[in-house]
């Protein structure tokens, strides 16, 4: 039987209940990894920590990418902390067993012409930079490990590189922050901050008011409408991103692999998880004309890699009927759609079908038996804000542009400190709250 939808679901049961303290040192707004892990690591050095989750934890994007670990191909700027992060991952996966599905069985990226040969080659300078053990794979060594009737001309592989289960991993990673002393409250929509003579005051929510100095958004999708709403602009856009599980599958490559039509990650079950390589969908709403300039360079490289839709569906982070202003005793757009679960788009999914066949024509065509898609926060040059913003006390880590599973250990850990008023030990210049807003030139993230 083919299930559809994601594999966490507003349905499910409450497992994190609270009850909601009146007050905390920190309150975190959104209960995906990197509110997840920002509340561990404050938790563990003893700070009074507090996570507000309108849904369920890890129920949005946390739950639904495809479950990649990996160091390779990442921004410049993202690269040393996703570094760390992978380091912190292999600490994890000693405290979460067999729910984090941590495995280093290496991320590989297919070359079908000379051209991405090319951009595979580039970037490993950098990752030779960093000590990495990223390689280039040739064609020969390609068949010799893996089916090539889709004529692969060579690849770039990382083999440290990791992958792991989202759906128990980051709830499991949600009981070890509730073990530390974190409260975490499901069902608990924040609504609006509270400010006197600009100064934070604390939080808003629909179970109540949560005194506080100090506030992380972590919203994911759902980031730049709550900001919006508290007089802050944040240029980020959500596109949909669709899944699949296959049923189980002869164990023909134990890692993660792409190219431009497909990617595919072995999963503990034995089946693998499928997805496009790069194509994706875009509903157009009212942040899509109020960031336009912003997104003209990432539109003008990705335009062909993405299908517009004219209307979101009801109740969608930028659909044209979402409200954009509230007050703290209103019902928010976060109660309404407590978990955003778009259908995944069936086009996509046959075609993947049908590229995985011809690409390995001994397997034949893959069998789903769940299916779903998810919401991608996404930025004008693809790499988060993880910035104190001009509202003292709060902070933002949000735009994780489909980078979030395998950094969010390494986000965490930076955004606790900045939130201790520490040095994160990384710059963090590329990352600032300001960069949309001072006239600095906006540089695209690596295509890879």
């Amino acid at each position: 039987m083919l299930v559809s939808g994601g594999p966490i679901r507003a349905s499910d049961p409450i497992g994190f209940p609270g009850p909601l303290p009146e007050a905390a040192d920190v309150v975190i707004i959104g209960g995906g990894i990197i509110g997840i892990a920002t509340a561990l690591y404050l938790a563990r050095a003893g700070v009074q920590v507090v996570l507000c989750e309108k849904g369920r934890v890890a129920g949005e994007q946390s739950s639904r990418n495809w479950g990649w670990i990996r160091q390779q191909g990442r921004d410049p700027g993202e690269l040393p902390i996703m570094i760390e992060s992978l380091r912190l991952w292999e600490g994890l996966a000693q405290e979460l067993g067999e729910a984090a599905g941590f495995e280093q069985t290496g991320v590989t990226y297919l070359a079908k012409t000379a051209e991405d040969l090319a951009g595979f080659e580039s970037w490993l300078t950098l990752a030779r930079q960093y000590g990495l053990d990223t390689r280039m794979v040739s064609r020969a060594e390609l068949e010799a490990t893996l089916p090539n009737a889709a004529g692969w001309i060579g690849a770039l592989s990382t083999p440290s590189d990791a992958r792991g289960e989202p759906w128990t991993a980051v709830p499991a990673m949600a009981r070890l922050a509730e073990q530390a002393g974190v409260v975490i409250v499901e069902d608990c929509a924040a609504r609006t901050l509270e400010l006197a003579g600009g100064s934070l005051q604390g939080v808003h929510t629909e179970q109540g008011f949560v005194r506080a100095g100090r506030v992380l958004l972590a919203g994911g999708a759902w980031s730049s409408l709550f900001a919006r709403n508290a007089g802050l602009s944040i240029p980020q856009l959500s596109v949909r991103a669709t899944v699949g599980a296959t049923m189980p599958i002869v164990d023909f490559w134990p890692g993660a692999a792409a190219d431009d039509r497909f990617a595919l990650r072995r999963r503990q079950d034995g089946g693998y998880t499928l997805a496009p390589g790069v194509a994706h969908d875009f509903w157009i709403g009212p942040d899509a004309f109020r960031h336009f300039k912003a997104y003209l360079p990432q539109l003008k490289r990705d335009f062909r890699r993405t299908g517009l839709r004219l209307l979101a569906p009801a109740h969608f982070p930028d659909a044209w009927t979402t409200r954009r202003r509230w007050s703290a005793s209103d019902v928010t757009p976060f109660e309404r759609m407590r978990v955003l679960d778009p259908a995944p788009n069936e086009r996509l999914l046959k075609k993947i079908q049908r590229d995985f066949a011809a690409s390995f024509p001994a397997l034949g065509t893959p069998h789903y038996h769940h299916v779903w898609a998810g919401m991608i926060d996404v930025m004008p040059d693809e790499v988060p804000v993880l910035d104190e913003s001009p509202i003292a006390g709060l902070f933002i880590a949000t735009g994780m542009s489909g980078h979030g599973f395998g950094i969010g250990p390494g986000v965490g850990r930076v955004m606790a400190d900045l939130l201790q008023g520490r040095d994160p030990e990384h710059d963090l210049t590329r990352f600032r709250y300001q960069r949309f807003h001072d006239g600095s030139p906006l540089v695209l993230g690596p295509s890879l």
